[in-house]
């Protein structure tokens, strides 16, 4: 029995002063970020979604609805699912841009392969999982998305596939309303599927 559990990546996100905003509340979509939704609910229409998960965060929450609306489903809402914490939240500032140039933020940045400055990748990766289990359960048989965030989906897919937790940032394939989707027969993953059902765009958008 198979079953698809889609870890989708939110679509892009209002955010002007370009901040990281993490976990931070009031961040909706961006005009463009809801019409990725809705490319991602079209793609979706034929399929057999017997449910919606998502990550508490306002963003995740506007992705999910157009999905959850065309299968009449009511959203699910996952803590698991949640964004990566990171130290510099509400900064415009970010580990990848200029933090390394502010001896303030040196010691947060000692560790690249924790990272000492967020969430533990493998703590990430664990709770990942348990979100991805708890979805696949849900929907036997059928297919699922969970709706989360770029570092989250991204760590749980080299996590899968046995890859090292730390990365460069500017090669992760996720792309904004991006499908990660994890195939199950029963228990066992046999396959994990990569698509971009709103398009190509910058996987690094601040905050992810």
């Amino acid at each position: 029995m198979y079953t698809v559990v889609h870890m989708m990546r939110h679509g892009e996100v209002h955010n002007p002063e370009g901040v990281l905003y993490g976990r931070l509340p009031g961040f909706r979509l961006s005009d463009t970020g809801r019409v990725q939704a809705r490319k991602v609910a079209d793609a979706l229409a034929d399929h057999d979604i017997a449910a919606v998960f998502a990550s508490p965060l306002q963003r995740a929450q506007e992705t999910a609805a157009p999905i959850a609306a065309a299968h009449g489903l009511t959203i699910t809402t996952n803590d698991e699912l949640i964004e990566a914490d990171n130290v510099f939240e509400g900064l415009k500032v970010s580990v990848g841009g200029g933090a390394l140039g502010k001896p303030r933020h040196w010691p947060k940045l000692r560790d690249p392969f924790t990272p000492s400055w967020g969430e533990p990748y493998i703590q990430l990766a664990h709770r990942m999982l348990a979100a991805a289990t708890t979805a696949r359960d849900a929907a036997r048989g059928h297919e699922v998305v969970c709706v989360s965030h770029q570092l989250p989906v991204y760590t749980l897919r080299r996590f899968l596939e046995g890859s090292r937790l730390w990365h460069d940032p500017r090669r992760r394939q996720c792309s904004l309303a991006s499908l990660t989707s994890l195939i199950y027969d029963d228990d066992a993953l046999v396959d994990i599927v990569y698509s971009e059902p709103a398009g190509a765009s910058d996987p690094l958008v601040t905050g992810a």
